[in-house]
């Protein structure tokens, strides 16, 4: 008898317990496996009251953010708000959006071109470049821009999404 059609190196047919179906990796996920190519945004005018929480949560109180005379005089010529509060609105993008509640990052690649000043409006903006199918992890290219539409952050991001229901 020869191994042809068997499935294995026995020469015997492989018993139904034996065999695998594939299963989606996004069972369960609430909004469930995203397309290459879905898109959310989210918008937000940045306080002051985001520097003070992002300072008492980190200990960040960098003059940058809190010296208005000094940062008048710097290459950015106003109070800006630390990277955090910046990229701080791609995380609820990721968690509430685009893939959605159960989302956390498993890496992020971000690069802060431009910085962000206190009263300004930013929109994080994240697109599905992969899905992979055994598990819910996806890899989404993010960006953050200014009201001006200058891009502030850039880079991409893998997530991990975890059933909820």
């Amino acid at each position: 008898m020869g191994l042809a059609g068997t499935g294995n190196l026995t020469g015997k047919p492989r018993s139904k317990a034996m065999q695998t179906t594939k299963q989606s990796g996004w069972s369960g996920i609430r909004f469930g496996k995203p397309e290459v190519g879905a898109s959310a945004e989210r918008r937000r005018v940045t306080r002051a009251s985001d520097v003070i929480a992002f300072s008492d949560m980190t200990g960040d109180r960098n003059p940058l953010h809190y010296d208005e005379v000094l940062s008048a005089r710097t290459v950015f010529g106003r109070l800006i708000v630390q990277g955090g509060v910046t990229s701080g609105l791609l995380n609820a993008l990721v968690a509430e959006d685009l893939p959605g509640p159960g989302s956390v990052f498993l890496g992020v690649e971000w690069k802060f071109l431009k910085a962000v000043g206190i009263g300004e409006e930013i929109v994080a903006r994240a697109e599905v470049l992969t899905v992979r199918e055994d598990k819910p992890i996806c890899t989404l290219s993010t960006t953050v821009a200014n009201s001006a539409g200058e891009i502030c952050l850039s880079g991409t991001a893998t997530t991990y999404t975890v059933p909820l229901d």
